[in-house]
């Protein structure tokens, strides 16, 4: 009768110790994070006409494009020249970042920031460049397939304006 309690005991514990590495095995794994699925995204063109205006006629325009996804984490242009001022070299350009493009109706909402710069001549420099700059930042609405103007400023050391201008074409 002994023996039999003991067995019964040890046959207990075997099964009490299964059933709770059983019940270890059956919990769900952690969920990962996901990058979105690339089905679920969607493609559009962005092509960035920067002009420089005197009044209401261009003296000046350049053109940049990128692709971005709705959903993306960021696209970038970078196109420009390292100057020399004296031991160091500045960055002079066209920096364009576009970032979080996402559908809003038939809209795209995207956060754009744009640096341009570029170098002047001043005779009482004494030989060092002087850069001109323009900086704009904010996020915006852009109609898909139709040139819109984002962001304009006036140049405070003359009569110019500067401008850019997006167009968002979907790409299929």
């Amino acid at each position: 009768m002994r023996t039999q309690t003991v067995w019964t005991r040890i046959f207990v514990t075997a099964a009490v110790l299964a059933s709770g590495c059983a019940a270890q095995g059956q919990t769900e794994p952690a969920k990962t994070p996901t990058a979105p699925n690339v089905e679920e995204q969607k493609f559009f063109h962005f092509e960035f006409v920067v002009k420089e205006l005197d009044g209401a006629k261009v003296v000046n325009s350049r053109s940049y494009s990128m692709n971005v996804a709705t959903g993306n984490d960021g696209s970038m242009i970078r196109s420009g020249n390292k100057v020399p001022d004296g031991n160091n070299y500045l960055d002079v350009g066209t920096n364009i970042d576009c970032s979080g493009v996402r559908e809003v109706g038939s809209e795209l909402s995207t956060r754009i920031s744009v640096d341009i710069s570029n170098t002047v001549t001043d005779p009482g420099s004494s030989g060092r460049p002087v850069i001109r700059q323009v900086r704009w930042n904010s996020r915006v609405l852009i109609p898909v397939g139709k040139p819109t103007v984002i962001f304009s400023s006036d140049d405070p050391a003359s009569t110019h304006q500067m401008q850019l201008q997006v167009t968002a074409s979907p790409i299929k």
